[in-house]
C-alpha cells in the first residue's frame, strides 16, 4: 500500500527541481564578463550577453558580491537595458567596483529585481592598469548605442569584437569607429 504522506515530499521535490530546469533553460546567457574575462576597476569594461533566446525585451541590469566589504548590496546600474543591443560598454560612471573576485552581474524583470532572468558566472575586476583579458568571445559587437547588433546577422565577428583583445580599451573604440564607417557603405 503507498502512503500519501511518504509521496507528497518527493512530489514536491521532483515538481521543483523541474521548474527550476525550466527556468534555467529560459536564462539569458551572460557570456562576459565570466571567469576568464574579467573587467577592470575605473575603467569602461564590455558586457556581453546571449540574445537571440531571450525571455525578455528589456531588463535592469545590476552587480553583486558576497563580500559586503567590497559591495554591501546589489547594485542595479542599468534601469531598463533592451535585449536586442546583445552587448554594451559600462563605464566607470555606471558601475565603479573595487577590485576584487566574486563579482556576479544579474540581469532582472525591470519591475522586480528578484525574478532573475540572467546571472553570469562570477568574475574578478582587476585593479586600475591592469591588462584586459587576451580574448573576448566575438559573440556580440561592443557598443554603447541604442542600435541592435548580433541578431540574425550571419557575418564574421565585428573589428569591435576582435580588437578589444589585442588592443584593450583602445581596441574598442577603434573597432567601433570601423564599424560604423563600415555601416556607411
Amino acid at each position: 500500500m503507498v502512503h500519501l504522506k511518504s509521496i507528497l515530499p518527493r512530489a514536491a521535490f521532483v515538481l521543483a527541481s523541474a521548474a527550476s530546469v525550466a527556468n534555467a533553460q529560459n536564462q539569458i546567457k551572460i557570456t562576459a564578463p565570466s571567469k576568464d574575462i574579467w573587467w577592470v576597476a575605473k575603467s569602461t569594461n564590455v558586457l556581453t550577453w546571449d540574445c537571440n533566446n531571450s525571455p525578455v525585451d528589456s531588463f535592469t541590469i545590476s552587480i553583486s558580491n558576497p563580500d559586503p566589504k567590497l559591495l554591501p548590496d546589489i547594485m542595479p546600474f542599468i534601469s531598463v537595458q533592451q535585449n536586442s543591443q546583445c552587448s554594451i560598454l559600462v563605464s566607470q560612471d555606471q558601475a565603479n567596483q573595487p577590485a576584487g573576485t566574486g563579482y556576479v552581474i544579474t540581469f532582472s524583470n525591470i519591475l522586480n529585481l528578484t525574478d532573475v532572468v540572467g546571472t553570469s558566472d562570477p568574475f574578478e575586476i582587476k585593479p586600475l592598469g591592469s591588462l584586459y583579458p587576451s580574448q573576448v568571445t566575438p559573440t556580440a559587437n561592443a557598443s554603447s548605442s541604442a542600435s541592435p547588433t548580433g541578431g540574425s546577422d550571419t557575418s564574421k565577428p565585428s573589428s569591435a569584437a576582435t580588437a578589444v583583445g589585442s588592443r584593450g580599451i583602445a581596441g574598442i573604440f577603434g573597432g567601433l569607429a570601423l564599424g560604423a564607417v563600415g555601416m556607411m557603405f
